[in-house]
């Protein structure tokens, strides 16, 4: 029977190295739109890009946008609760938590990213918007649940799917003109470095988990039930 979730043991090295320099990619810019909020270092990419995607608009193109406005949060978040209960239900309890601490901590950090930058959004916004530009709150829950998946699935093929995904929501975020390009970008930074750091800790026991293949509680209680209405003897 093939094995659902396959996820594959790593050095530490491997984990640690790609989420310290992740976050450095977040904390950067961070720092700088701390340090001069007026006229960031970036500005003038920013500035570009966005003229760019503004070519882009249509109606068709606004309609496909309005619907990734609500998957890109919203539904992540959804998704991101619906893993955490299958993965209990499935008997993967360390799995599990592991789940529901990195999006937990992606999202409480990205929210307070968003107060400590206090960054403006970019006028002429096609949707609403809370405060704070920096970091996306959409690509932070996108990335966060496609990394999570791609850890655990194991599989190339959930890298370029996730990919994908994450790239849609960038540029959705930026053609709604809700974030500037870094925005984006810091977003999926921090997003995939604070999973990638919570794995580290979480990788063996979680394999291990998934190696002893324990049958979902559904399939379980099915099998209890079949040998209690075994005939007797």
């Amino acid at each position: 029977m093939v094995r659902l979730l396959q996820p594959r043991p790593r050095p530490a090295w491997q984990i640690v190295t790609p989420a310290g320099l992740l976050l450095a990619g977040f904390l950067v810019p961070a720092v700088l739109l701390i340090a001069n909020q007026g006229d960031p270092a970036f500005n003038g990419l920013d500035t570009m890009w966005q003229a760019y995607v503004y070519t882009l608009h249509s109606p068709f193109w606004d309609q496909v946008n309005t619907v990734l406005n609500w998957v890109g949060y919203v539904g992540m978040l959804i998704l991101q609760g619906v893993l955490v209960v299958v993965l209990l239900l499935w008997r993967r309890p360390w799995t599990s938590l592991f789940a529901a601490v990195a999006s937990l901590t992606a999202l409480g950090l990205t929210q307070l990213a968003k107060a400590a930058v206090g960054r403006h959004r970019p006028e002429g916004a096609k949707v609403l918007t809370d405060t704070g530009s920096y970091p996306s709150g959409h690509v932070s829950a996108t990335t966060t649940f496609l990394v999570i998946m791609v850890l655990l699935l194991g599989r190339y093929w959930s890298r370029l799917v996730a990919l994908a995904g994450i790239v849609a929501m960038m540029v959705s975020r930026t053609y709604l003109s809700a974030h500037w390009l870094s925005d984006v970008i810091g977003a999926f930074c921090l997003a995939a470095g604070v999973v990638l750091l919570v794995w580290w800790p979480f990788r063996n026991v979680c394999i291990r988990e998934n190696e002893r293949g324990n049958a979902p509680i559904w399939r379980a209680g099915a099998s209890r039930h079949r040998q209690g209405e075994a005939p007797q003897e």
